[in-house]
């Protein structure tokens, strides 16, 4: 992908995750591959990028990680 049409694909989008335009410091949004095959997945902003990354882009930890909160958010 070119610098135009990163351009252009950012500025038509939002974060695949959140729906953010921006991250939280104003920056554009990361275009997220899949690091095996080098595919593009969409655009996700920097927390949504880091955090998948934190899990290893594993999607059975992360459902995990999504019924861990679930259960326990505002439990005290």
């Amino acid at each position: 992908m070119g610098w135009e049409e990163y351009l252009e694909f950012i500025s038509t989008g939002s974060c695949d995750i959140c729906g953010k335009t921006k991250d939280e410091n104003g920056r554009e949004l990361s275009v997220d591959h899949d690091h095996q095959s080098g595919r593009v997945r969409g655009l996700l902003c920097d927390l949504c990028n880091k955090g998948l990354g934190m899990f290893v882009d594993n999607p059975e930890l992360l459902d995990v990680a999504a019924k861990y909160l679930r259960e326990r958010v505002n439990q005290w």
